[in-house]
């Protein structure tokens, strides 16, 4: 486990409201009125976030990163899989993306993969397989040692901690320049979440969108009150099924979904007022918000210099 969390939220909280809703967009600072999506950063000039293709970048260099560090260590290791542009569309609050619901349904190949890394990757099966010792060795080089960490306070309440140290934090020390400010800035950004999502839920226009979404998925021959009834009731919904049954009748469930989204304009609806949402909450957080992004985009070509060696 890289981080600890000492804060517990439900996962409709903690979801992402719509498909690649990273805290990457909004206007932290309304009185310099940045273009939406970026922020002003500590030197004045106005940064904007990473695309999602970036953030792969970033990842995938950050896994190699950790690779070379435990090389160094006399420690071998496997990058782990990077989640793909397509597979960080999955869990959002309603697919309303026609192509990607024909091609994934709700995700379940990326489910189907993941499970197996956790099963078979090397990255997993190597260190299970060393002797006690060597085990702890090896985990206290790649995690870090737990006894020093450092300790972040979340918006929501709860704090979040991880080590100062270990090849996770040397990678990202290394990408983002100052690891504990980088942790810092990450979590409280990326954990606004839970300040703002309820808010939305209850947001008349949403909550109109939702019933005409319902009526069409209705007419359409799937009787659903909302789409977090489809995340609740999606493993009943293909129980006794194989694998490949229950793709296609996700994949079937899903299309519909995303036809009555664009029909009803759920999809836009919730985008745009989870823009307006967070940009509200983002106000309260300028500074860490506008580091974050600096950050994240000094990691860019850092990451790039490094794969390209």
């Amino acid at each position: 486990m890289k981080e600890k969390s000492t804060v517990l939220l439900s996962a409709a909280l903690i979801a992402c409201l719509v498909a690649g809703c990273g805290v990457g967009s909004g206007n932290p600072k309304e009185m310099e009125r940045p273009q939406k999506g970026e922020a002003v950063g500590m030197a004045g000039k106005q940064v904007r976030d990473l695309t999602v293709a970036e953030e792969v970048e970033v990842d995938r260099a950050e896994e190699k990163l950790v690779e070379k560090c435990m090389e160094r260590q006399g420690h071998r290791y496997w990058p782990a899989p990077v989640a793909s542009i397509a597979e960080r569309k999955a869990g959002a609050y309603v697919v309303d993306d026609v192509d990607w619901a024909r091609r994934y349904g709700y995700g379940r190949p990326f489910d189907i993969a993941a499970e197996e890394a956790r099963r078979s990757h090397p990255s997993v099966t190597y260190p299970n397989a060393l002797p006690e010792q060597e085990h702890i060795r090896y985990s206290r080089a790649l995690d870090g040692d737990f006894d020093d960490v450092i300790s972040v306070e979340l918006p929501s309440g709860g704090t979040t901690r991880t080590p100062r140290d270990g090849c996770y934090a040397e990678a990202r020390e290394r990408l983002y320049g100052d690891y504990p400010t980088w942790f810092r800035v990450k979590k409280t950004v990326t954990g606004l979440t839970p300040l703002y999502v309820p808010r939305i839920l209850r947001d008349e226009r949403l909550v109109t969108a939702v019933k005409a979404w319902s009526r069409c998925m209705d007419e359409s021959g799937n009787p659903f009150s909302s789409p977090d009834e489809i995340r609740q009731k999606r493993d009943s919904l293909v129980k006794g099924m194989n694998a490949s049954q229950a793709q296609s009748a996700e994949v079937k469930l899903a299309v519909a979904e995303a036809e009555c989204a664009r029909k009803t304009s759920l999809g836009e609806t919730a985008r745009s007022l989870e823009g307006e949402y967070r940009e509200k909450t983002l106000r309260d957080y300028s500074e860490e918000f506008a580091t974050y992004q600096q950050m994240r985009m000094t990691a860019l070509p850092r990451a790039r210099n490094f794969e390209s060696r």
